[in-house]
């Protein structure tokens, strides 16, 4: 995929979602040492991210393919994008969604029009579910992470962080599915000056980690992890990019993981689910390697159960 697609795209989605603020803090520059900019997608559309890659490949679709509708399966934030992007360009959306999907996100995907048909907690049984609804209704599936147009719309995020600050030395990504890291990598790699792409996953669910070890794409046997957008794993077409793109992943705990959305939400008084506060986290573990540096982490999403904390407010 060249820089044209990433600028096409880019163009192609502006007018269906916001140009999402880059925000710092000094307490933080200081806690890190380092200058740390913070690419808020908690404030994008549904929520996440997600709106980007998802908006890009419904408007991709031929009209006769639109007219069936689009499916997809998902634990929340690419449900919730997939729904409202549907909605916008007049498309119907049917999400398969594990049954353990925080109640908020499946609330969002009711409110933006969606269709939601639930299924077991497993990768397994998400597909098969998206796969029966393709063929009894003839709807489009378009795969969270796993698609290039997906990957490209999510790419965006970071082509409007490295437009307001163009002389990062590195950018941290949360990894589940490896869309949006995988899109990160390849706008860092065409409109970046030597910019890293770090990863940041959780040691409970780090497929994604051992996938670059070794060469292959890996599973997780379990993913008992709270950043619950990034319990599944990647797919043949990001992979590639990330084996040629990604320099590395930093692996977290769950209590490093609780720590960082803690400390996100009291000390910047923004709203960040589990899956955002990841790749804080990895930024704060490895601190020492960017002294002095300036530093991109995009901050993927802030849809949360504010009833199911993991720490008290």
């Amino acid at each position: 995929m060249t820089k044209e697609n990433l600028i096409a795209c880019h163009s192609r989605i502006k007018p269906f979602i916001h140009n999402t603020p880059v925000l710092s803090s000094r307490l933080v520059n200081n806690l890190v040492g380092a200058e740390v900019y913070f690419k808020c997608e908690n404030f994008q559309k549904a929520g996440a991210y997600k709106m980007r890659g998802a908006t890009n490949a419904i408007i991709q679709l031929t009209d006769e393919k639109k007219a069936n509708g689009v499916v997809t399966h998902s634990s929340g934030n690419f449900a919730q994008a997939l729904s409202l992007g549907a909605q916008s360009l007049g498309v119907k959306a049917t999400i398969v969604m594990p049954s353990n999907s925080p109640k908020v996100k499946k609330n969002a995907v009711l409110e933006y029009g969606g269709q939601i048909i639930e299924c077991e907690p497993t990768i397994e049984a998400r597909e098969a579910a998206a796969e029966h609804i393709v063929k009894t209704t003839g709807a489009t599936f378009i795969h969270p992470s796993n698609d290039l147009d997906v990957i490209l719309g999510q790419g965006t995020a970071c082509v409007e962080l490295l437009h307001e600050q163009p002389e990062l030395n590195a950018v941290f990504c949360p990894v589940g599915g490896g869309g949006l890291i995988a899109g990160s990598s390849l706008a860092a790699h065409y409109f970046g000056v030597n910019c890293m792409i770090i990863g940041g996953e959780p040691f409970e669910a780090d497929d994604a980690y051992r996938s670059l070890i070794s060469g292959k794409i890996e599973s997780n046997i379990t993913a008992n992890t709270i950043a619950d957008g990034l319990r599944t794993q990647l797919g043949h077409h990001n992979f590639p990019i990330i084996q040629k793109h990604v320099n590395r992943i930093i692996r977290v705990t769950e209590q490093e993981i609780i720590e960082a959305m803690r400390f996100i939400w009291e000390r910047m008084k923004i709203i960040i689910e589990p899956s955002s506060a990841v790749t804080f986290a990895a930024v704060l573990k490895e601190k020492d390697q960017f002294k002095n540096k300036k530093v991109g982490v995009i901050i993927s999403g802030g849809n949360v159960d504010v009833n199911n904390l993991p720490f008290n407010i």
